[in-house]
């Protein structure tokens, strides 16, 4: 009897082991850098971050599977100067005040063998969504020495055309309408 549930026991802990398991992941600020990029009259680059974020990822390896849930604030944007800062901020581009949040879902994961090398998703900016695909320069995950807990993250990127999501000030005058959205995140495993 006892050897037949030791087999049982075993049996089941097999039977198991193939099981994919999610893991929850909360964004970690200060590892976390939303940034865009758009070209200036074709002499330079205005570049700008946006300071705060928040969200979560659900992470499963072993099925290649998992979903994102970013919020930026679109009040914290950064440019370094306070003048275009308000500039962004106004109906003229973000319309912050009656659009104060910023969102990209996804719950698409796409793989290059074990790695991570795009995320398929939805963003939603001014009220109107579009999908985007994130893709990733690079991502890992690793035991942070630190926290004691396990960090993945990622560098990833996209180009928008930003007219998609009613941002069209100085279309006009020749600004492209595509945008680079660059997004630095790490995640923190709860």
């Amino acid at each position: 009897m006892r050897k037949s549930l030791t087999l049982l026991a075993a049996a089941a802990v097999l039977s198991t082991a193939g099981i994919a398991q999610a893991a929850t992941y909360a964004i970690d600020p200060t590892h976390t850098f939303a940034t865009f990029e758009i070209g200036h009259f074709g002499a330079s680059v205005n570049r700008a971050r946006f300071d705060k974020k928040e969200g979560t990822v659900s992470f499963d390896r072993a099925a290649k599977t998992g979903k994102v849930d970013i919020s930026i604030d679109m009040t914290s944007v950064n440019s370094g100067t306070a003048m275009f800062d308000k500039h962004l901020q106004s109906a003229d581009i973000f319309d912050a005040a009656k659009h104060p949040k910023a969102r990209f879902v996804a719950d698409k994961f796409v793989f290059t063998g074990d790695k991570v090398s795009a995320v398929e998703g939805q963003l939603t900016l001014l009220g109107k969504t579009q999908p985007v695909t994130m893709k990733a320069n690079q991502f890992a995950c690793y035991d942070s020495p630190m926290l004691k807990r396990e960090v993945c993250g990622g560098d990833f990127e996209a180009a928008i055309d930003r007219t998609a999501f009613g941002v069209n000030y100085g279309v006009d005058w020749g600004f492209p309408k595509n945008v680079r959205l660059v997004i630095q995140v790490e995640a923190v495993k709860q």
